[in-house]
């Protein structure tokens, strides 16, 4: 179909230019001017055709390395996602668990400064109780010294008198440990009047008052030793609980940092999650429309090579049908007769052109 069109219209547009000619000029072969018309034809048409593959292989060329780099994307995208869900899960797990040790770490810490208060208020308590005591024992033991000595020396009347001789009537109205005769004779000899003298060789009230004497001494050397242990039990109780609430602060700080670590880290995971997912459907959308696009383009040209090769193969036939020797008979045959008018010579080459300039419109379409 498109050879007999490109034959006919290169025959007629051969005649095109006669219409003015002289009969010697129709008479010479006009063929060759043709030819040359088409063999550009052909030359514009092979040229396009190679532009024409250079850009659909330059596009294929993107669609093949585009479609290579969102496939990589799209499987890199994928894999992050599949690795945040387990990352994000394990970092809360975490963050909870350290939480936990957290809260159990500040429960511990408050409760050893409680411990430690409590202990310092005992402490308190109990020195206040050792003081009164070592006060008091220290008072009752000066008395019985001084009392032991007055009877020795027979001195006693004097003794009564003084103040020493009140504290050890204290001591024997409030001393549970002293029997109830020594009690008696004690209270006698405290009762005697002014001017009774006590034979020292009696000894009796020197011996009562001695063995109460080495009794409060004795309860109050005791009473030292606990509250040196007492003393040496509490700074040790201290020392501890203040190296534990210093250990327990440290945790404590070391786990405020993990946390706040982990919830940073957590939050930046979650976006990147969320980015990723945002992306990964992007490039799934655009892979897609690549895909078809790359398809249809591919189907565009392969239609438009078809018909380019068609047109080569009708343009290549067609000069080879020219350069033939039957191609100047054939022109000899559509000359107009001698015996046409000019008139209508002029007509039928005006009409002859028309059709020959459309169809070779409609072969290069």
């Amino acid at each position: 179909m498109a050879f007999s069109r490109i034959v006919k219209a290169a025959m007629l547009a051969t005649l095109a230019p006669l219409s003015g000619a002289t009969s010697s000029q129709m008479e010479a072969n006009p063929i060759r001017k043709v030819v040359t018309m088409l063999q550009a034809m052909q030359t514009k048409v092979t040229e396009e055709g190679e532009k024409s593959q250079e850009l659909y292989e330059k596009f294929m060329c993107y669609c093949k390395s585009s479609t290579g780099d969102l496939s990589t994307s799209i499987q890199a995208a994928e894999d992050k996602i599949g690795e945040l869900g387990p990352d994000i899960q394990g970092s809360e797990e975490k963050k909870l668990k350290t939480e936990e040790e957290l809260k159990s770490d500040q429960e511990d810490r408050e409760a050893a400064k409680v411990a430690m208060s409590e202990a310092t208020a005992l402490r308190e308590r109990e020195k206040a109780v050792y003081d009164k005591f070592m006060a008091e024992s220290s008072t009752n033991l000066a008395a019985l010294t001084k009392a032991i000595a007055a009877v020795e020396k027979g001195m006693s009347g004097g003794f009564l008198q003084t103040r020493s001789a009140s504290v050890l009537r204290s001591i024997l109205a409030s001393s549970k440990d002293v029997m109830d005769t020594d009690r008696q004779e004690l209270l006698a000899f405290l009762s005697a009047k002014e001017g009774d003298e006590y034979a020292p060789q009696n000894g009796e009230i020197t011996g009562i008052l001695k063995t109460i004497k080495d009794e409060m001494f004795a309860e109050e050397q005791e009473t030292m030793a606990t509250e040196a242990a007492a003393v040496k039990s509490y700074e040790e109780l201290m020392a501890a609980k203040k190296k534990e609430v210093a250990a327990l602060s440290k945790a404590i700080e070391q786990k405020l940092g993990r946390i706040s670590t982990l919830g940073v880290k957590i939050a930046e995971m979650k976006n990147d999650l969320g980015d990723s997912a945002q992306s990964l459907d992007e490039d799934k959308k655009f892979l897609a429309a690549l895909d078809t696009q790359c398809a249809s383009k591919s189907g565009i040209h392969e239609e438009e090579r078809k018909m380019r090769a068609q047109e080569i193969v009708a343009l290549a036939d067609t000069i080879k049908i020219l350069n033939d020797d039957d191609a100047l008979d054939l022109f000899k045959k559509t000359l107009p007769s001698a015996s046409m008018s000019f008139v209508q010579v002029e007509s039928t080459f005006s009409a002859q052109r028309k059709e020959a300039m459309s169809m070779l419109a409609q072969v290069r379409e």
